[in-house]
Parts: C-alpha cells; sequence; structure tokens
C-alpha cells in the first residue's frame, strides 16, 4: 500500500513552533504576528517567518488590514493534512499487522520444533 504525501506540507508542519501557530490560529480565528508572538517564546519576527512557511503549504492564509496581515487557517488543507496523516497511519498499521503475523508464525514453528525434540 502506497501513501502521497505531500512533503512540503508535512515539512511545515513537522515544526513544534507552526503547530503551535496553527493551534493558535484554529482558537482564536485568526491572528498578527505581533499577536501570535505574545503567546510564544519567540520573536515577532520568527514569528513571520514560520507563518511565510505556513502560507508556501497552503496552511494559512494572509489578509492585509490596515499595517497588519490577519492570517487564517485554511480548512481545506489542514483536511488534506489529516487526511493524509490517517492514511499515513493507516498504512504504518497494515505494515504492523504483517510483522505481527510473520512474528507470531516464526513463534509457531518455534514452539512446535521444541514440543517435538
Amino acid at each position: 500500500m502506497s501513501v502521497i504525501v505531500d512533503d512540503d506540507l508535512w515539512s511545515a508542519v513537522g515544526d513544534p513552533t507552526r503547530r503551535r501557530l496553527l493551534d493558535l490560529l484554529l482558537n482564536q480565528g485568526s491572528g498578527t504576528a505581533t499577536s501570535l508572538s505574545d503567546h510564544l517564546p519567540v520573536t515577532r519576527q520568527a514569528v513571520a517567518k514560520h507563518l511565510v512557511v505556513l502560507g508556501r503549504a497552503g496552511l494559512v492564509h494572509a489578509t492585509t488590514a490596515g499595517r497588519e496581515r490577519q492570517y487564517r487557517v485554511d480548512q481545506n488543507q489542514l483536511g488534506r493534512a489529516v487526511a493524509q496523516l490517517a492514511d499515513v497511519g493507516a498504512a504504518w498499521d497494515s505494515r504492523l499487522q504483517r510483522i505481527k503475523r510473520i512474528a507470531e508464525t516464526i513463534q509457531t514453528k518455534k514452539n512446535a520444533t521444541e514440543t517435538k525434540k
């Protein structure tokens, strides 16, 4: 089973600060780099850079309001990320089940061999 994964998307959400930004934006509805930096142990400039990465991945979109840029989560792209994660999880569950069956077969054969001795 092969799962197609968007590396840019997962690279964007692979960083804990960016995941925290997504959480904040989901909880608050929107935010600016300045307002978001108040909730994180990083500078406003660092938050702005993280928002650019999230924007390139399509996870957030910005609108200009005066001198500030308001960021919002793109629900469709976030849904796509969640679906990909579910697919990856299902693929790994399938792989682990195959490994378990192989290990059980080996153990059964080993037990049968030891019983015959």
